[in-house]
């Protein structure tokens, strides 16, 4: 799905007619998509599910007030405009309700012709084999669950009175499946997931093959005592940290008094032996764009360098409130959700080469602790107080070798306490969606058998 698919002057036609109907500011944005999701089990066609989709709406703002429509039907379209005015008569005045001004985007790549010219045939081989690697990978793999591919591809454009004018098409694509393994009278489940713009950074039998090893890696797991000691954070497990750790950057979590960073711009909140970025210029990620779901440019910006706090997530509205200007981090759930705060692609790096290591280097750098591949109950962990309290799984570290599995184990303590006990990075930085990390080493951790 190319450039040029969302007509211009519809786009247009909408945005003159929700002028006429009285509105100060008003804003079109249109999202038309494609998509195709893929499951399969026992190496056949479990579900199969296509869809071409187009909606569009209508953000207005008249005496400082919001009105908001949206629909699904080209032919609404002087209804929505009318509609969209006419609820502005029943929001609250809002100093902070804007628009942004026009100009230019930034230069990325988020569109492969590979994914949009995919074939159903071609994209149900790449699923199958990769639950065919799952359960090749050893006779223990006893099924899988899961085993799905998606793949997408839209075109969204973005108007308004203010001189913003721009449309993009973007694709993406994705692996994951779930294998089980038996052994001994137990089981244990092991997962990997791939996602990209781009259809070549996708092995679908490295995921198979992956996710049977972490399932394998597992079994014969053994409780441990209580301790005090390392735990060295697999990519999976850090991203889900991470991703707490990005709404807590969020200026609307900030001005809402919802954020553990709250007040502490300029403070050293982390280890100073990493960064936190969040950029949108990555080509083939997946929080890559040219412009956020306002229209601004979007841009690469160091949230914490070397452990101190240098600013916050915004898009137009909040950063009207605080007096900033817009990092280009404005999202919507879809053409029928209003623009809030969320990151593009958030991740962590080391502040300095010397703090890196590989994945051995990790290892050996632990005298006791575990090497965390899962967690169980991370939601439960408070994104305003930063406390956690969660169970996990992986492998027990003993004088820098592994010795055995775990089970029942549970880690506990503080989310940025734990960001400022990291001590070494892997070299090895891995995406799940939009959030990406190498492997995390921290010392000091509670950990309970």
């Amino acid at each position: 799905m190319k450039s040029g698919s969302v007509g211009t002057s519809f786009a247009e036609k909408l945005l003159e007619l929700a002028i006429q109907e009285g509105a100060d500011e008003a804003e079109v944005y249109v999202k038309a998509s494609r998509y195709m999701g893929i499951e399969v089990k026992e190496l056949k066609i479990d579900t199969l599910e296509r869809s071409d989709s187009i909606g569009y709406s209508v953000r207005v703002f008249r005496d400082g007030r919001l009105g908001f429509s949206y629909s699904t039907d080209p032919s609404d379209i002087r209804t929505v405009a009318r509609d969209a005015v006419e609820a502005s008569r029943f929001t609250e005045r809002d100093e902070y309700n804007s628009l942004p001004a026009g100009g230019p985007h930034s230069p990325v790549v988020v569109y492969d012709e590979a994914v949009d010219a995919l074939g159903e045939k071609e994209a149900i081989e790449m699923v199958i084999s990769m639950e065919n690697a799952a359960m090749n990978e050893d006779g223990r793999i006893s099924k899988t669950r899961n085993a799905s591919g998606s793949f997408g591809s839209a075109i969204t454009r973005i108007i308004n009175s203010q001189g913003i004018d721009l449309e993009f098409a973007a694709t993406s694509c994705s692996a994951h499946i779930m294998a089980v393994a038996e052994g001994n009278g137990e089981s244990q489940m092991g997962w990997d997931y791939q996602g990209s713009r781009f259809l070549r950074d996708i092995s679908f039998r490295e995921v198979g093959r992956s996710a049977a090893s972490r399932a394998l890696q597992t079994l014969g797991a053994k409780k441990i005592a209580s301790t005090k000691g390392f735990i060295l954070l697999d990519h999976s497990v850090a991203a889900d940290f991470l991703g707490i750790l990005s709404s807590a950057l969020s200026a609307e979590a900030v001005q809402k008094n919802k954020s553990m960073l709250a007040g502490k711009i300029g403070e050293t909140v982390i280890s100073p032996r990493i960064d936190i970025i969040d950029s949108a210029l990555l080509d083939g990620r997946l929080g890559s764009r040219p412009a956020d779901d306002e229209g601004v440019a979007t841009s690469q910006k160091t949230l914490i360098e070397k452990g101190i706090l240098k600013g916050y997530l915004y898009n137009t509205y909040t950063a009207k409130k605080g007096h900033a200007v817009s990092t280009g981090n404005a999202v919507r759930g879809g053409f029928s959700g209003l623009p809030k705060v969320g990151p593009t692609n958030f991740f962590v790096s080391a502040s300095s080469r010397e703090y890196e290591s590989d994945f051995e280097g990790l290892i050996k750098r632990i005298d006791k602790g575990v090497y965390v591949t899962e967690t169980m109950g991370m939601h439960t962990a408070n994104p305003v107080s930063g406390e956690y309290s969660i169970g996990i799984s992986g492998l027990w570290v003993e004088n820098g070798e592994i010795a055995h599995p775990v089970k029942e184990t549970v880690i506990s303590g503080n989310i940025l306490q734990l960001f400022k006990n990291i001590v070494l990075i892997g070299d090895d930085l891995r995406f799940y969606g939009n959030i990406g990390s190498s492997r995390l080493l921290a010392g000091d951790i509670d950990i309970s058998g």
